[in-house]
Parts: structure tokens; C-alpha cells; sequence
């Protein structure tokens, strides 16, 4: 057999490193297609990946539901360093009985402590300062602190069935917003654009706004992993949004730069990205991709939501 034959043969051969590599990246690239929808990318006419204005938004991977969707958009308030739900709505009538009593060695079963109750000798019990009364048809009982609250409380659902085992809060507010303690997991908000996608083609799917707190060094910080996409496509990470000059950061362009070239500019960048995803596959260079094209749109439709002028 001839040297040219022998090395036809040989790169017909797949390795195990490369078989992997080659077959995951294809299933990921047709799993990001049916994400993002047939008409995320389209070519003109010389072959160049180009913003298409028939595009509807990002697609989920939730093609249909086993019941009809009412919901158009989802709200989520995390208020860290808020009050205690045992303070709110989650009455404890027998914590507030044994008032000042040390806590039983059966509840914390040989837990290790925080460094902040490390040097402590006694743990005493502290139930809620304020008083719960039954509101609603149900009963629901609400702390005299959510006044307003308790008038509405039929409308509501309070899930008092969830815990965790952490006894610090970063690990419990990571958990709170992935479903682990651990960090590195999908964010609550990633795993909804992934789900259930976005009708809005010029606005990120999950939009993250956060308040200016106290401004005390001690704080609780709030770190940007809590509205990460872990594994998911970096499509899916939460976009921040400012009360600020500049919303989104760098959105706006440097000065001099006009919006044909910019369009010129992407579309470059979006052929030399085209290439690589033909030479390897790996799907992330379509999210990347999509992002460019997103925040290209952004730079429009960001400055008309942020006005409440």
C-alpha cells in the first residue's frame, strides 16, 4: 500500500478522544439549533451571518406544555438579608413557648457551628418579636408586619416545605438560586431561558436588576455566579442591568464608530466565527455569536426600556 493510501486510511480513523469530541459537539450543535430556532442565523447572499428581522425571539427546549401556558413572564425577587420568614409567615408558636431555653443537642445532632457562634458557651432559642394572625378563607397565618400583605394572602402560595443544610449563607444562597451549595450549577433564571425561551429578539431572555443595598462594607454580597449558565449555553447567563448612566456595560460603542461600521464589523466577525464552528462544531461559537447580534440590538431597545421618564 502506498504512503498516500496509508494516510487516507489513517485520517478515516476516528480516535476515542476524537469520536467523543466530534459526536458531542454535533448533538450539542443540533440541541443549541432547536434552542435558538431555524432563523437565529441566516446568510446573505456572500455567504455572511446576518442580524434576520424575521426572528422570533429564543426558542426553548419545552416545545409544548401538558397543560396551556398562562404566564408571559416571570418576576423573581430575591431579597437577601431580609427579614426572618419566621418573622413574616411562618408562625412558630412552641419556638416562642420555650423562649431563652438552649437549643437540644437533638436539633443540632453535632452540627459544626459558625465562626460567628463559634466561642459561644450557650445557644438560646429566639422566637418571632411580633404576633400572626389567620387571614384569607384558608387561614393563612401573616405576621402583623405584612399588613398589607395579609389582605391579598388568598392570591398567594407559601411554600414552607423547603430547607437546606447550610449554616452560612453563601453556600445557602447559592443554593437558593441553582438547587445546590456547590457553585458552578445553573442559575434558576438560566434554566428558564433554557426551558422556556423568549419571544423578545432585542432583549436578553433573563435580565438581572439589583438594589443599591445599604452601602455598609459588611454587606451581604451578592456575586455574579448566582445568575450564571453553568453548563448551559452562555446564552442563557443573566444579562445585568444598572441604575445607571450606562444600563448594560459595555453595550455603547467607542466614539467615532457609526452603526454601518459596527454591522460591517459583526458581520466580519460573525464569517471568521462561522468558519471555526465548520472546522470543530462546538456550539458555544453560535451562542457567541447570537450574543454579538443581541447586544447590537440591545444598543437600540435597552435606552427605550430603561427610560421611565
Amino acid at each position: 500500500m502506498s504512503e498516500k493510501k496509508i494516510i487516507e486510511e489513517r485520517s478515516l480513523i476516528l480516535n476515542r478522544r476524537s469520536f467523543l469530541g466530534k459526536t458531542a459537539l454535533g448533538v450539542g450543535g443540533v440541541a443549541l439549533a432547536s434552542l435558538l430556532g431555524a432563523n437565529l442565523f441566516r446568510k446573505d447572499k456572500n455567504g455572511i451571518l446576518t442580524k434576520d428581522d424575521s426572528l422570533n425571539g429564543v426558542k426553548g427546549i419545552l416545545n409544548s406544555l401538558h397543560h396551556p401556558a398562562k404566564v408571559k413572564r416571570v418576576i423573581y425577587l430575591f431579597q437577601s438579608g431580609g427579614p426572618s420568614q419566621f418573622e413574616l409567615f411562618d408562625n412558630k408558636p412552641l419556638l416562642n413557648k420555650r423562649r431563652g431555653e438552649d437549643l437540644p443537642e437533638s436539633i443540632r445532632n453535632g452540627q459544626r457551628l459558625t465562626g460567628m457562634t463559634a466561642g459561644q458557651d450557650k445557644f438560646p432559642l429566639v422566637g418571632s418579636l411580633y404576633k400572626f394572625n389567620k387571614h384569607g378563607k384558608n387561614g393563612t397565618e401573616i405576621s402583623e408586619l405584612l399588613p398589607y400583605t395579609a389582605k391579598m394572602v388568598d392570591d398567594l402560595c407559601i411554600i414552607k416545605s423547603m430547607y437546606t443544610e447550610a449554616i452560612n449563607h453563601d453556600p445557602a444562597v447559592t443554593f437558593f438560586q441553582t438547587g445546590s451549595q456547590q457553585p458552578g450549577r445553573p442559575s434558576i433564571g438560566s434554566w428558564l431561558s433554557y426551558g422556556l425561551g423568549s419571544e423578545n429578539e432585542n432583549l436578553p431572555a433573563f435580565t438581572v436588576l439589583l438594589s443599591r443595598g445599604t452601602g455598609r462594607p459588611n454587606g451581604q454580597p451578592l456575586y455574579t455566579r448566582l445568575w450564571g449558565n453553568g453548563f448551559l449555553h452562555s446564552l442563557h447567563q443573566g444579562v445585568q442591568f444598572r441604575a445607571a448612566k450606562d444600563p448594560v456595560l459595555y453595550l455603547n460603542d467607542p466614539k467615532g464608530i457609526t452603526k454601518e461600521v459596527k454591522r460591517e464589523m459583526l458581520d466580519n466577525i460573525a464569517a471568521l466565527n462561522d468558519k471555526h464552528y465548520q472546522d470543530n462544531g462546538d456550539p458555544e461559537i453560535k451562542s457567541r455569536i447570537a450574543q454579538y447580534e443581541m447586544a447590537y440590538r440591545m444598543q437600540t431597545s435597552v435606552p427605550n426600556v430603561m427610560d421611565t421618564a
